[in-house]
């Protein structure tokens, strides 16, 4: 088992920043990639960006690429979304997710490879 604790969302004005974390326990050692998610209200969960920890290469939404950066830190079983230029689309509950299964990069950009979800984290911009 895996467990995901995220943190670092709140209220944030247009133009903002935010830097959130996915903090993890457990058996963190069979995961190869971590996963951001968003979900707005009465909208599908959509995926924002990944890392794959053996790597650290990343891959990223169009929505968010150029503006949002991931990064992990082996050490600390952390891996954090830095989130720049933020919209008021960007508004959603964010979470992380963890993949204990290889698989080529643009499989990561689905929910399906991930076993383990964290609880979510509120990011509000406002205009």
């Amino acid at each position: 088992q895996v467990q995901l604790v995220e943190s670092g969302g709140g209220l944030v004005q247009a133009g903002g920043s935010l830097r959130l974390s996915c903090a993890a326990s457990g058996r963190i050692f069979t995961n190869y990639a971590m996963g951001w998610f968003r979900q707005a209200p009465g909208k599908e969960r959509e995926f924002v960006g990944f890392i794959r920890w053996s790597s650290g290469s990343t891959g990223y939404a169009d929505s968010v690429k150029g503006r949002f950066t991931i990064s992990g830190d082996y050490g600390k079983n952390t891996v954090y979304l830095q989130m720049n230029s933020l919209k008021p689309e960007d508004t959603a509950v964010y979470y992380c997710a963890a993949s204990g299964r290889n698989y080529y990069s643009g499989t990561y950009y689905q929910p399906n490879p991930y076993d383990y979800w964290g609880q979510g984290t509120q990011v509000t911009v406002s205009s």
